[in-house]
């Protein structure tokens, strides 16, 4: 039986291993600035979709609204968010979710959900 890696385990596409560098590349300077989560939604609602601007906070644990950063700039990162939201969400199906990055852990997780 073959072992095959695990989807965590799997190599992203190049122009999504690049976007999850620059992004961890930052983390330094994102806790400096006393941010723990950064965050983009992404929403299918309609065609063509829309990602939602990259937003930030400074809370223990992530909560949509709940202790946003507002003076915050690192802007040129909603590129490489977007970079990393799933093909398709917004192709007839109307799918949602976010970006998530945990500074401190230095974890990005991709969270996408179908509208029913």
């Amino acid at each position: 039986m073959e072992n095959k890696p695990s989807n965590a385990q799997q190599a992203l596409p190049p122009e999504q291993a690049a976007a999850k560098a620059a992004i961890l590349a930052e983390c330094e300077r994102l806790a400096e600035a006393e941010i723990t989560f950064v965050v983009v939604q992404f929403d299918g609602s309609g065609d063509p979709g829309v990602n939602e601007d990259i937003k930030y906070y400074a809370t223990e644990d992530y909560g949509y609204e709940e202790s946003e950063v507002q003076n915050a700039n690192f802007s040129h990162l909603q590129e490489h968010f977007e970079t990393l939201v799933l093909y398709g969400y917004e192709d007839g199906w109307g799918g949602f979710g976010d970006v998530l990055l945990n500074v401190q852990t230095r974890k990005i997780t991709v969270e996408q959900q179908r509208s029913l």
